[in-house]
């Protein structure tokens, strides 16, 4: 999930719950004590609002932690919130203070770079991960993760979904961007969306006020908290036997289990990004820590030691090699967010 607005590890706050609200689950983190300065809002202004909300905060969080490139400087302030009222607060608190804001699921399809995000994170994730179904209608929390809800509506006979098995990142980041795979993507299985408006108000958006597109929700600066999803009943052993083939496949044909964002580059028109690419001959070119894989050439892997910067050299070097050699400007797919170090 990603979706942005203007407006060594830190100290840890876990924020209680506001009167009424629902009790933590399980498992809760204990209290420990608040660093000195732990919410101050970036530039002045008001504290960040700790008593009134349920989650954990944190100063100076590192990013690395919380994207699949395990790249990025540290946030300001990273919120996780318990709850949906909790996260819309976060927000309200963001604009009301001119703080610059992020939200992040699993931190798929991002680059944060060295210098970290001067404002506040919020990670839509645990709290946030909830799924139930009736009757074919699926409730879904948007900080569950994509893989998991394919694997799960598949081994209960839901089919609609099942597909995406392979798209890293969480259910809201998937509704925000329209995530799709092998013909299947969320515009066509939503019924709506739990979403937060600019003006901090949680709304249940209906499809048909949705302009989805290809990769594309048209949501701006809303954020997804969750949604209901229509899925059509299927045969629960060919839906697991779809799956596995997929993930096969995806293990086959991408550096699935090394640290990525995902692709880098969208596809051109004729044609595909890795194959321009590696008829550049770049499979393997390296910069510090980061690698156009050998697997994949719209890929760019993290070997354990990269910068931002490192894969910005090696976005710059592919985009000007296949400029050079066939006339075609390839458009990033990645968001490369934050600040330079």
């Amino acid at each position: 999930m990603m979706a942005t607005g203007k407006g060594g590890r830190g100290g840890e706050k876990v924020v209680k719950s506001a009167k009424g609200a629902k009790a933590p689950s399980a498992g809760a983190v204990s209290q420990p004590r608040q660093a000195k300065g732990v919410g101050a809002a970036p530039g002045g202004g008001a504290a960040f609002p700790a008593g009134e909300l349920k989650g954990v905060l944190r100063e100076n969080e590192p990013l690395l932690r919380h994207t699949t490139y395990r790249i990025g400087g540290p946030a300001k302030l990273h919120f996780t919130p318990g709850d949906v009222e909790s996260a819309a607060g976060a927000l309200r608190w963001a604009r009301a203070n001119r703080v610059p804001w992020l939200v992040l699921g699993l931190g798929s399809n991002v680059l944060v770079r060295d210098g970290g995000f001067p404002g506040l994170v919020v990670k839509i994730g645990k709290g946030l991960d909830h799924l139930s179904h009736r009757a074919g209608t699926w409730k879904v929390g948007g900080g569950l993760p994509i893989p998991i809800l394919a694997r799960r509506t598949a081994e209960d006979g839901f089919a609609g979904i099942h597909r995406l098995i392979g798209v890293p990142g969480s259910v809201g980041g998937g509704v925000y961007l329209n995530a799709g795979a092998h013909g299947s993507d969320f515009a066509s299985v939503l019924v709506s969306a739990t979403v937060v408006e600019p003006s901090g108000a949680v709304v249940e958006m209906p499809r048909a006020k949705i302009p989805f597109a290809y990769r594309s929700s048209g949501l701006g600066e809303r954020v997804v908290l969750g949604c209901a999803l229509k899925l059509e009943k299927g045969e629960p052993s060919r839906l697991r036997a779809e799956v596995a083939e997929l993930l096969r496949r995806r293990r086959a044909g991408t550096p699935f289990d090394q640290p990525c964002c995902g692709s880098v580059f969208r596809n051109p028109p004729e044609s595909t990004a890795g194959r321009l690419i590696d008829q550049c001959g770049l499979k393997g070119r390296r910069v510090g820590g980061a690698e156009i894989s050998l697997m994949h050439a719209n890929y760019i892997v993290n070997r354990g030691n990269a910068s931002a910067d490192d894969v910005l050299k090696l976005i710059d070097i592919a985009r000007t090699a296949v400029f050079k050699e066939f006339g075609v400007e390839l458009e990033l797919e990645v968001k490369v967010l934050g600040e330079a170090k």
